[in-house]
């Protein structure tokens, strides 16, 4: 149980002597009741706050589906470019919210943005080994000595050896590849290696979570429980 006032300084509703002076104001409710002291406890969990008639979401953390559009840096700002955290709506946007894991500027799909760092962690530690699941549009179609190679582990040109992954030829010029780890550029180095360049890349799941087919591109909502538990599957 946390106070009123604290839980509403922690979603950026204002300072603590701000918020005070809103609750007393009498425009928060909490559970469709009036509260107009600051001192009240509840479960930010499982309780509806709302200010001035709009529902708040004052849970602790929160993880969010994105269907990242190419021209996005995954990051929480950037001098150059848009981030993906512009693409947050104010409904869902709290202070703290960063990427967990990244997709390149020009790659597409599946990115889940969050406030949580050790749920983060959790998904980007290289020995928890989360699977990426990315459909590749190539220059060339792969053929069946290049899905050994990816089975194998695919050593880079500096020398970098890659944990073994998996790759299927879907069409002419398409595969699906499926990675454990996720080192700078690595799929479309990996392809590389193997002399195909990669034309377009989009990311499809993230262990057992897939991309939700009707999120547009640029367009996000918050994960379900059984979304964020089927992240962690091992296959």
């Amino acid at each position: 149980m946390e106070r009123l006032d604290k839980i509403l300084v922690s979603q950026g509703v204002g300072s603590r002597k701000e918020v005070q002076k809103i609750i007393r104001s009498k425009r928060v409710s909490v559970d469709s009741k009036l509260v107009t002291k600051p001192e009240f406890k509840l479960d930010a969990e499982l309780s509806e706050v709302t200010l001035d008639g709009q529902t708040l979401n004052t849970k602790k953390h929160i993880y969010i589906m994105l269907n990242k559009p190419s021209g996005f840096v995954s990051a929480t700002e950037d001098n150059l470019s848009r981030t993906v955290i512009e693409l947050v709506p104010d409904e869902l946007y709290r202070r703290g919210l960063f990427p967990a894991g990244r997709l390149d500027k020009d790659t597409e799909g599946l990115m889940i943005i969050t406030d949580d760092g050790d749920f983060a962690h959790r998904l980007t530690s290289p020995k928890n080994h989360v699977w990426k699941t990315y459909l590749a549009e190539l220059d060339k179609t792969p053929t069946d000595e290049d899905v050994k190679a990816f089975e194998k582990g695919i050593i880079l040109e500096d020398g970098t050896s890659l944990l073994p992954a998996e790759l299927e030829i879907v069409s002419d010029k398409t595969a699906r590849v499926r990675i454990r780890e996720g080192k700078f550029h690595q799929v479309k180095k990996m392809f590389a290696a193997r002399s195909m360049r990669v034309m377009y890349l989009r990311r499809e799941k993230i262990g057992g979570l897939v991309l939700d087919s009707n999120l547009t591109k640029g367009s996000c909502r918050e994960l379900t429980n059984t979304e964020k538990e089927a992240i962690f599957v091992v296959k």
